[in-house]
């Protein structure tokens, strides 16, 4: 790293790129649209804007951290790079069977994603390994060299191989690569043995395509960006945020960009995480509503959900089962299309629908005079008087509040026979509804009441929306942070350096052999060390080694942890312990008599976290003096009401004021309803508490 004080976060979104500088004197923020052709460019405009407002210098800076959400976007909408599959001969469909099962038993109309990689472009050749290792079929090597000339005649330009068992014996895929490389030269190739080295062909297959599908794209911008910043100054290393929240090289991530799908919000949860640690709060439902996406996050005792599977690129009414399944470490949570920028409809049995579809920044809401004709949700807030149209995004974008008026009363309120305000209340009260099914849904799955949370919004639209949506759960208190509107950006400044590796090898605990076990730990953990320290070199870190279990002829595991030295053979007894132990409060017994087996060993090594110290209380509690007042539209008035108007920087700890009231400040306002009152607490956060239990439904 620089020798420099300052650090640099910047988060893409679909519609806006959300930059935060930290220097000794605290945080300067900005938010620019996102260039989608060339998103390194509005990257590079918000970077100088921020630099220029604090006065840094670019050699100041000692480190930039990035997430984006483009690798999501092009699954999503099917804009990655031409890819082939080669695969053993007769696993040529295994992309399209999947699981071999509906996941909408009684819907006939249901369908699932079409494959990344049509059936032309995949290939098999005559290989095969046993689970033993044993090689059954020698790989044919002139067939691979086959299917690579029918690849460049078919203009491919990213291959993913994936053999039988290859997840333990990768020699045969090496090889191929090895001939796809030297046949195809400027094709990306990704073996799943390095993307993916875990059990279950389906999953592994789709995570190494969609790692192949994303990564010229990713790479391709990668390059564009970092040149950018070396002509503009920027010695510091570039990091980019992973899925699973933490941070990992410019070189790792080019290699596996898949890990990045989910970067922004995984930023997002660290920084409600960070925020739930400085309050005490046990429980905590983590908010963030962006220009595109809403992200919902459940934080218990100051920890995220996190898994190791996730499902991208949904296509029917956002069913799990519906999407692509990858094998990736993740923050778990729930992710639908209810943003700023969605787009409202309706539908042809005249119901008002809200996204999942968004105008993003080009053209934009018709708010924003690029040439938008959809009302959106942004559209909708500014008609109900939730957002200042000469200050939005920092007065960078004036709103064209006539335009949204006239596109809403078109599209929504002429079909509906609704005037006035109410077309856009409907489109404010129906994403509402959407994000609220989404998080009962989310938490109901996991075993949890959501009424029992603390909200924690953030992210550019959440603080309009987030009292109303307590309301519909049952919650009852909600923190706004300071720098809301870019909350996942600065939760990257917060994330630690880290990375993960899997791999599946089976054994039962009782036929384990220690020599084998130990020697592929420490391989796997010397490999992620080697990850953390290219980075930051010899600076503390902690390992965390976990075994995923289950008992022998079972389909599904738990895991449990390991210790951070090498297994002796009374470690067995007690993982079996353990793993009973939690098996029983999963699942309510144990089966003593069977045999445990082990399927896949995780180590993650990560640079030690920052502190998050405690909050001290508010001695003295302040009025403040508003700075005048608008209409808004207030659910619990029934209709529009007057609403004191506050600068969000003006209001100091111990600040309480009664809705209705609106919060401004540059990335997003905060709604304070009827119903409910803030107080500013000692770390500047917002914290709105149901005064009133009116009926939310």
């Amino acid at each position: 790293m620089t020798g420099g004080t300052a650090r640099l976060a910047v988060d893409i979104g679909g519609t806006f790129t959300d930059v935060v500088l930290e220097t000794p004197a605290g945080l300067t923020t900005t938010k620019v649209l996102t260039t989608p052709q060339a998103p390194e460019q509005g990257v590079m405009r918000g970077v100088t804007r921020v630099l220029a407002e604090a006065k840094t210098e670019p050699g100041a800076v000692r480190i930039l951290i990035h997430g984006t959400t483009l690798a999501t976007n092009a699954l999503i909408e099917r804009k990655g790079a031409k890819t082939a599959f080669l695969t053993t001969e007769g696993f040529r469909d295994i992309l399209e069977m999947g699981f071999e099962k509906r996941f909408a038993h009684y819907d006939l109309t249901a369908t699932r994603p079409d494959p990344l990689v049509p059936r032309p472009l995949r290939f098999t050749v005559p290989e095969r390994k046993s689970a033993a290792g044993e090689t059954i079929v020698p790989l044919d090597e002139g067939a691979v060299r086959q299917a690579a000339a029918a690849m460049r005649e078919a203009g491919v330009e990213a291959v993913a191989v994936g053999f039988l068992h290859a997840y333990a014996h990768g020699a045969h895929e090496r090889t191929a690569g090895a001939i796809l490389t030297e046949e195809l030269p400027d094709a990306s190739v990704c073996l799943s043995s390095e993307v993916c080295p875990e059990m279950r062909e389906y999953e592994r297959f789709s995570t190494t395509t969609a790692n192949a599908y994303v990564r010229p794209l990713m790479a391709g911008y990668l390059e564009r960006l970092r040149r950018l910043l070396d002509e503009a100054g920027f010695a510091c290393p570039l990091y980019l945020m992973m899925s699973g929240g933490g941070l990992t090289t410019l070189d790792q991530a080019a290699r596996f960009p898949i890990r990045l799908v989910e970067s922004g919000p995984a930023g997002g949860a660290i920084l409600a995480a960070d925020l739930a640690r400085a309050r005490n709060l046990d429980s905590v439902l983590s908010y963030d509503m962006g220009g595109t996406t809403a992200k919902i996050c459940l934080i218990q005792d100051g920890s995220p959900d996190r898994s190791r599977s996730f499902e991208v690129a949904r296509v029917y009414r956002d069913m799990k089962g519906s999407g692509l399944p990858l094998r990736i470490p993740v923050i778990e949570m729930v992710e639908i299309g209810a943003g700023g920028g969605s787009i409202a409809r309706i539908d042809a049995m005249g119901r008002i629908t809200v996204g999942p579809d968004s105008a993003g920044s080009e053209p934009g809401p018709v708010a924003y005079g690029r040439g938008g004709i959809e009302p959106t949700v942004t559209d909708a807030n500014l008609v109900l008087g939730k957002l200042d149209a000469d200050r939005f995004a920092g007065g960078q974008i004036a709103l064209d509040r006539a335009g949204a008026e006239q596109a809403l009363a078109q599209q929504i309120g002429t079909p509906l026979n609704l005037q006035d305000f109410w077309p856009a209340a409907g489109v404010a009260e129906l994403v509402e509804e959407n994000m609220a099914n989404a998080a009962r849904v989310h938490a109901i799955e996991r075993g949890k009441e959501p009424s029992e949370y603390t909200m924690i919004a953030f992210g550019g639209a959440a603080p309009l929306h987030a009292a109303r949506l307590a309301e519909k759960l049952g919650m009852t208190t909600v923190v706004v942070p300071p720098g809301a509107g870019v909350g996942s950006a600065i939760g990257f400044l917060r994330a630690p350096v880290s990375y993960q590796v899997v791999r599946s090898y089976r054994t039962t605990l009782e036929e384990a052999e220690l020599g084998q076990v130990n020697a592929l730990v420490e391989n796997m953990t010397a490999e992620a060390r080697a990850v953390v320290t290219a980075g930051v070199g010899d600076a503390p870190h902690i390992e965390d080694r976990r075994l995923e279990l289950r008992y022998l002829g079972q389909g599904h595991e738990l895991a449990v942890p390991l210790p951070s030295r090498q297994l002796e053979q009374s470690d067995l007894t007690a993982i079996r312990a353990e793993f009973e132990a939690l098996y029983e409060r999963v699942y309510g017994l144990t089966m003593p008599d069977v045999a445990v087996e082990c399927v896949s060993w995780s180590v993650t090594v990560a640079t030690l976290p920052e502190a998050s110290d405690t909050l001290p209380p508010v001695d003295k509690a302040t009025s403040p003096v508003a700075g005048g007042s608008r209409q808004i539209y207030d659910p619990g008035a029934g209709g529009l009401t007057d609403a004191a108007l506050y600068w969000r920087f003006d209001l100091a700890p111990g600040t309480t004021l009664d809705g209705p009231a609106v919060i401004a400040e540059d990335e997003t306002s905060t709604v304070v309803p009827t119903g409910f009152a803030a107080t500013v607490d000692a770390g500047l956060a917002i914290v709105m508490t149901r005064t009133g239990q009116e009926d939310a439904a």
